[in-house]
């Protein structure tokens, strides 16, 4: 893969037509919609080491300049424009003990008001490796967002039960649009705590429908209500999940028991196009993890591959700015693509997973995102992805300042993305 400013701008299809998958990642999916590599449109992608009067970016020095030019645009036209720190934030501990998960762990539970009035909080739940604890060790620690209330990840029944609005679903006991007890544990499959604790690293976690109930109201519930109705360029729900990410931030910042300078924001599918955006706006965030994050997240765009994003503004008109909108069936006009977001979190790590059968995410197209990210991670002085072009094989993760896998199974968390982020993390910070 050629590493200059100038070749980065290109036409893809050789690339693609060289990056060949396993007749697996063909399977079946909604239809209508594009799963033929041959049918993958001609594009070009817009050169992240061109500035937009048509400057080389040759130099370190210059990507500061060029990244904000970046920024700009999808401030502008993807994600929206969030306010900032909001004067009326302020942290309450609501529960914790130091005999959780087996005795293993320290537990939490720290309530974030996101306005003086308390109207509007979110919780997180923190689990710790206690032995670190007991020694004064900061812990590195995994920040996530999750689907269904922090009591669904651990059946712990200390967890506070959520009252917030969620998705009805029998499968996870939420009747209503609300928890019930049988919550509990739900999720509990996709989030492997004690492994997590025995490895050394904490993990803090938020129902992000506490930020931002997810389904289309006008922008008039969760934090939205506490700020004027959003511009076309304002902040849909994945920048709001985002910014709410950060807010949990400024709490582990002044929590002793957390290593600040080693948190890892992650999310899975919409959460994770969440946690790419998250790792963009907030440099705090050391290592950024996207898990089947697919179209507005990992997966380019112009390839119009599984998901579209005419499909995704049409489903969820609110996950993205409204000015979005003009690049349904038009991705070709849109003034960035998703390896530009990837480049903007240079030169902090960057870990952007697949998985074999959710060919709606576009697993190659979430891998060449990370390809054509490289360039800027090398200008800054990393190894970018290590000079790979080509998709590894299914299970074999690839491990540089970027890294990548793409498993067997379908789209979900499983153990082995669990077990290689945490690799990654082994490696990245060197504990």
């Amino acid at each position: 893969m050629p590493t200059t400013a100038k070749s980065t701008t290109l036409q893809i299809a050789t690339l693609c037509l060289a990056l060949t998958l396993p007749t697996a990642m063909l399977s079946a999916q909604p239809a209508g919609y594009n799963y033929d590599e041959a049918k993958v449109p001609a594009y070009t992608l817009p050169d992240p080491l061109v500035m937009a009067d048509g400057t080389p970016v040759t130099s370190a020095d210059q990507w500061p300049k060029r990244r904000a030019e970046i920024m700009d645009l999808f401030l502008q036209e993807v994600y929206g424009k969030a306010p900032g720190k909001p004067e009326g934030l302020h942290f309450k501990v609501i529960e914790q003990s130091d005999d959780a998960i087996n005795g293993k762990a320290t537990r939490k539970q720290v309530r974030v008001f996101f306005d003086a009035d308390e109207t509007v909080a979110m919780d997180i739940l923190i689990y710790l490796p206690k032995k670190l604890v007991d020694a004064k060790q900061p812990v590195p620690t995994f920040l996530t967002l999750n689907f269904f209330g922090n009591h669904s990840i651990s059946d712990d029944p200390a967890i506070v039960l959520s009252e917030s609005w969620m998705r009805s679903s029998k499968e996870k006991g939420v009747v209503d649009n609300r928890a019930t007890e049988a919550s509990r544990g739900a999720s509990a499959s996709r989030w492997p705590v004690e492994s997590i604790i025995d490895r050394g690293y904490g993990l803090a976690a938020i129902y992000y429908g506490d930020i931002d109930p997810d389904f289309d109201d006008g922008f008039k519930n969760g934090v939205h209500a506490l700020y004027d109705p959003p511009a076309k360029d304002g902040w849909g729900s994945i920048a709001t999940w985002a910014w709410g990410l950060s807010r949990a931030m400024d709490y582990l910042e002044t929590d002793s028991e957390i290593d600040a300078k080693r948190v890892a924001v992650f999310g899975h599918s919409r959460l994770g196009k969440t946690s790419l955006w998250a790792g963009a706006t907030d440099p705090r965030f050391s290592i950024t993890i996207s898990n089947d994050s697919g179209c507005g997240g990992a997966a380019l765009s112009r390839r119009a591959f599984g998901e579209t994003v005419a499909r995704i503004n049409t489903s969820f008109p609110h996950w993205f700015c409204d000015n979005y909108t003009k690049y349904n069936d038009n991705e070709g006009a849109c003034p960035v693509d998703q390896h530009q977001l990837v480049a903007l979190i240079a030169p902090r790590s960057v870990y952007i997973a697949s998985a074999e059968e959710d060919t709606w995410a576009d697993p190659r197209g979430e891998f060449l995102s990370a390809v054509h990210a490289a360039p800027v991670y090398q200008l800054l002085g990393t190894d970018g992805i290590g000079g790979e072009t080509e998709m590894p094989p299914i299970n074999k993760p690839i491990m540089h300042t970027l890294g990548y896998h793409v498993r067997t199974g379908k789209h979900t968390v499983t153990d082995f993305d669990w077990n290689s982020y945490m690799d990654f993390a082994d490696q990245r910070w060197v504990k």
